[in-house]
């Protein structure tokens, strides 16, 4: 990615409204994460301080979940890594995260390529556990307006954007998490490596703005079909992206899932 993309990022950050349980003043993120990248029967140290050269204080198990993230190290808000070059974005350490466990009865510092955005389900069924089916994606509640719920799906997706820019967690168009958020014609298309123009603003290159997403204020919702606009500003010119939404049948639960993304002049899939 080109230093103005990453540029850009930060402005759609800014630019974007983040429910307050998301922000966080360097940032924002999921609200739970996952231990990974560690050896299963072995933990992941927590500790006094943000280094290899602090005390073990706690350890999380190989598969603990639920973490809460308090702060990162090296600490800058989207101003400040706006204000860095490439150069500096790559001399700076390697990232340290306080965190906490969901009983907020122990908590330390460990490095955050042993942390994830926690996206699968915390309770599975016995089926799931023996083996036989793989747990499936959280089902959103239905007590919950559904129209509110494909707005932060969508925002999440642009979040997620600005993370991958900014750390090591991956995009929402990444294989492995891009079915949270999209029905599988789109995943195939995604790992299909023949997307060409950004999924997100149509463009090979981005320099601008992006508003907060927002359903369609003459039909938001037609038939079980949800209309999210996403309204920006690439190189000065005002475009929109308009994100589609259905209850994804094929899922147990028939989680929401994004089928249909248009952009003026082209639309995937």
């Amino acid at each position: 990615m080109t230093h103005i993309f990453k540029a850009a990022l930060v402005a759609m950050a800014f630019c974007i409204a983040v429910p307050a349980a998301h922000a966080e003043i360097d940032g924002h993120g999921p609200d739970a994460w996952r231990v990974t990248n560690v050896t299963v029967g072995d933990v992941l140290n927590a500790r006094m301080g943000p280094g290899t050269n602090y005390p073990v204080i706690e350890t999380f198990s190989d598969d603990e979940r639920g973490l809460q993230q308090i702060t990162c190290v090296p600490f800058y808000t989207a101003a400040h890594y706006s204000m860095m070059t490439q150069a500096q974005i790559q001399a700076l350490p390697p990232r340290w995260c306080l965190m906490r466990d969901a009983d907020m009865r122990k908590a330390g510092w460990v490095s955050q390529r042993y942390i994830t955005p926690d996206n699968e389900p915390l309770f599975v069924s016995v089926a799931d556990q023996s083996g036989e089916h793989p747990p499936q994606p959280y089902a959103p509640d239905p007590d919950i307006d559904p129209i509110a719920q494909a707005q932060d799906l969508v925002r999440e997706v642009y979040e997620r954007q600005f993370q991958s820019e900014n750390s090591n967690l991956p995009s929402a168009f990444d294989p492995a998490i891009s079915k949270n958020y999209f029905t599988d014609d789109i995943v195939a298309w995604l790992g299909s490596g023949n997307i060409g123009a950004h999924p997100l603003y149509g463009a090979q290159d981005f320099d601008g703005a992006i508003e907060d997403p927002m359903p369609d204020p003459y039909q938001p919702m037609l038939r079980g079909m949800i209309t999210i606009n996403v309204d920006f500003t690439n190189f000065g010119r005002q475009q929109r992206a308009v994100f589609l939404l259905r209850a994804d049948t094929t899922k147990p639960g028939a989680p929401l899932r994004i089928f249909r993304v248009e952009h003026d002049g082209w639309s995937y899939p």
